[in-house]
């Protein structure tokens, strides 16, 4: 704990580059054009491998006939699941604290049965991605179709089973309670009920999923290029799904054109791609298209709530029960129960509410998987918990601003141990509220709303809280060497899909050396060069990434300041860091410079005899548990009652992250954020027909908005460090898919009051608006 105190008084007495707004240094290369993703990598030999995925939401595979595609000109090998039985595994199944699972595995491809349309069925290796395409259509499979299950309510009779030995196609459960629950009801003056569905959502990154494997055999070495989050957990999948020692496998990721969640685990097509390389003993490639990253990638949210709050006559929270029923597809993938389960544990929001009791069902569908897209929980407890206070302060006729304000947890408060069990590290949620509904222009707009409504203009006003849990894993890796020239190269555990890590760990770097970042060259991605970690997902890089790297930083600083001191012939205690040079307490002439030191590291007729040669440090760094970043939003929305149009006039986000590293890069992924905010809370659903078809399959059907679709957005940070790390970070890349779903529905259903409506679920599309306006048109009456 002392080194830790030590840290934070460097970070926190430092101003020269944490903290300032830096442009991105790695835009260069992708504007010129010389980013390289996993879709530009050629190596000789190459073979290109297609997919061929099940159209049928669930089947029999009865037979599939490979004999005349393997005569096809090109190809090389045809792979079935048959092929690959007893040689390799399926995919793992990721454990979650305090949630029961069933076993049903991710096949690598399907054998006996198919579960969802996409699913993989067997594989076609050629010379050429044409070739393989072509033998690809000409595959024979003869499918008998069963029925199939899309809702999860009905999934749970079991009239259908996705799963033979599942006979209510439960996949996962989770319950808690704390608190006293039947008292808080018991005593409440009114119980508050809602009921929510909140859709899939597809990630639609702009790069979709691909990989390339090679194997060298003199070395036993596997090699594979993939688009993912990191190279740490594909790898530790591969390793189990291949029977292979994690030492035998180099993980590389190259520049990665968006991920959102859904490149978090390995995909199935990369494990045969890798399987195909050591048995072919060429380089294979898989790049999937647009249309099978719609349908096979995981997709997010789908999760449904019945909520009940207890409350007393004055607004204040006394317990919560909820029941949540997530729509978890047809198998699970290491990471499918870490949302919903996020989701049961935020149950009680940003809020003081003193019981709660959640239960989580996750039922299998003849559908893809889900698994985390951003926010992975957090947006759907926002939204659930965010709509049920707006619903409290309808029912009982007071302010929801109010509302909010008397069941804050008060700052005074923290550390706050949340009856379902989370620690909140610290925070000041009314002062965040405060400060959105001053950018928001609350009161202006109130004013507005009520001359809006005297002419029967549909005008509402929302706000939000949210809160994001951020850590997990808890623990992370980095590393620093300091080169005989005085660069400073940083190795790091996370890697980057954009978020700007190049520029924020060189700016943690050079304000703990007092180094321009200039000097500092920061390297991730490939499990041959950096550190064992975690991995880039949950807003965690910087909070425990950078913190790792402050460890190493302050290692590497201290074998500095000794080599300085032999070198100025004082004491390690008497020697003072001025920026590059390091000179003697109350004597700054005598002064040793940074690159002096760094070659003297590395020369043995310089170095004294008792000092370890070279300049490097590595080091991990271990939450003491999640730290939990939190805002305010606020949205203004107006409803076209000719066309049910939502057009949101302002938006406002106000996020406190701890601290903020760069403030440029922190605000554009609140907008990137925020913008996909608006997307699930606008346009935003993945359909499926009874028979398990996605209807959603293409940028066609599926309502992504566009940079005309967007209102003027307002993003100011506030800063409540947190104490469980040096940095005092938190946090800040999915806050905006957590705050702006739940303000924009608040506002419209603010908006829709005067119809009598209490409630509608996202998306707000035109035509869902549409409709309830023309069924409910006769009862309106302003107010």
């Amino acid at each position: 704990m002392a080194a830790g105190r030590d840290l934070r008084a460097t970070v926190a007495a430092a101003t020269r580059w944490i903290g300032r707004p830096l442009r991105r240094r790695e835009d260069e290369r992708f504007l010129r054009g010389r980013a390289r993703y996993v879709g530009d990598i050629a190596l000789p030999g190459m073979l290109h491998l297609v997919i061929v995925r099940s159209p049928f939401a669930h089947a029999r595979v009865r037979a599939i006939r490979t004999t005349p595609v393997q005569r096809a000109p090109g190809v090389v090998a045809v792979v079935t699941g048959a092929d690959l039985a007893g040689r390799v595994h399926p995919m793992p199944m990721g454990a979650r604290e305090g949630a029961t699972l069933a076993s049903a595995p991710h096949p690598i491809l399907a054998s006996e049965t198919v579960r969802y349309v996409g699913e993989p069925v067997a594989a076609v290796l050629a010379q050429t991605p044409a070739a393989a395409a072509d033998a690809a259509a000409r595959l024979e499979i003869d499918y008998e179709p069963l029925p199939a299950v899309v809702d999860p309510r009905e999934a749970l009779g079991g009239a259908v089973r996705v799963h033979e030995a599942l006979p209510d196609n439960v996949l996962l459960r989770w319950h808690r309670s704390g608190g006293d629950v039947e008292g808080a009801f018991r005593s409440a003056a009114r119980v508050v009920r809602g009921t929510f569905t909140i859709p899939r959502l597809i990630a639609a990154p702009l790069e979709p999923r691909g990989a390339v494997a090679a194997y060298d055999p003199g070395a036993d070495l596997l090699t594979l290029w993939c688009s993912a989050h990191d190279p740490h957990r594909p790898r530790a999948q591969l390793s189990r799904v291949l029977g292979r020692p994690e030492d035998r496998i180099r993980l590389i990721v190259p520049d990665v054109g968006g991920a959102f969640g859904s490149k978090g685990a390995l995909a199935p097509e990369a494990a045969v791609a890798a399987f195909l390389a050591i048995a072919c003993g060429r380089p294979v490639r898989w790049i999937e298209d647009r249309r099978e990253n719609f349908a096979a990638a995981h997709q997010g949210r789908g999760i449904s709530a019945e909520v009940e709050m207890a409350v007393d006559d004055s607004g204040a929270l006394l317990g919560i029960r909820a029941r949540l029923l997530a729509d978890l597809g047809a198998y699970l993938l290491p990471s499918t129960a870490n949302p919903p389960v996020t989701t049961a544990m935020l149950m009680t929001g940003a809020y003081a509410i003193p019981a709660a009791e959640v239960e989580l069902v996750g039922v299998a569908t003849n559908k893809v998987p889900t698994g985390p897209y951003r926010g992975a929980g957090r947006p759907e407890a926002a939204f659930i918990v965010e709509r049920m206070v707006d619903l409290v302060a309808r029912d009982l006729g007071l302010d929801p601003a109010e509302v909010r304000r008397r069941n804050f947890i008060p700052p005074e408060h923290f550390p706050y141990h949340t009856p379902l069990g989370f620690t909140y590290d610290s925070g000041n949620y009314a002062r965040a509220l405060d400060r959105a509904w001053e950018l928001l222009e609350g009161d202006r707009w109130r004013r507005e709303q009520q001359q809006a409504r005297a002419v029967g203009r549909l005008l509402g006003i929302g706000i939000s809280g949210h809160i994001e849990r951020i850590g997990s894993g808890l623990w992370e890796g980095a590393a620093v060497s300091v080169e005989p020239d005085g660069r400073v190269v940083v190795r790091m555990g996370p890697t980057p899909q954009g978020q700007g890590h190049e520029t924020t760990f060189a700016q943690i770097a050079a304000e703990a050396l007092g180094l321009d970042p200039g000097a500092i060259v920061v390297q991730s991605g490939d499990s041959a060069v950096v550190p064992r970690g975690v991995g880039t997902f949950a807003s965690r890089s910087v909070t425990i990434g950078g913190s790792a790297l402050l460890v190493a930083l302050q290692r590497v600083k201290e074998t500095a300041t000794h080599i300085a001191a032999r070198l100025l012939e004082a004491a390690p205690s008497d020697i003072v860091w001025d920026s590059d040079r390091l000179y003697v307490r109350g004597m700054p002439a005598r002064a040793v410079g940074w690159d002096e030191i760094a070659a003297v590291a590395y020369d043995p007729l310089r170095l004294p005899a008792d000092l370890e040669m070279g300049l490097a440090a590595s080091a991990t760094f271990r939450l003491p548990g999640p730290v939990f970043a939190f805002g305010a939003y606020g949205a203004v929305v107006e409803i076209e009652r000719e066309t049910g149009m939502v057009r949101v006039h302002r938006l406002v986000a106000v996020d406190d992250a701890g601290r903020i590293v760069n403030p440029l890069l922190a605000e554009g992924q609140v907008i990137g954020s925020v913008v996909q905010g608006l997307g699930a809370a606008l346009a935003e659903a993945a359909a499926y027909d009874a028979d398990g078809q996605l209807q959603t399959a293409s940028f066609l059907d599926y309502g992504l908005l566009r940079a005309a679709d967007l209102p003027p957005i307002v993003s100011e940070f506030l800063e409540t460090p947190s104490p469980f790390n040096p940095l005092g970070a938190k946090g800040i890349g999915e806050t905006g898919c957590m705050g702006a779903p739940a303000a924009v529905a608040n506002a419209v259903a603010d908006a829709l009051a005067p119809l009598g409506i209490r409630h509608v679920d996202i998306p707000y599309t035109p035509q869902k608006l549409w409709r309830i306006l023309g069924a409910t048109a006769a009862q309106a009456v302003p107010r």
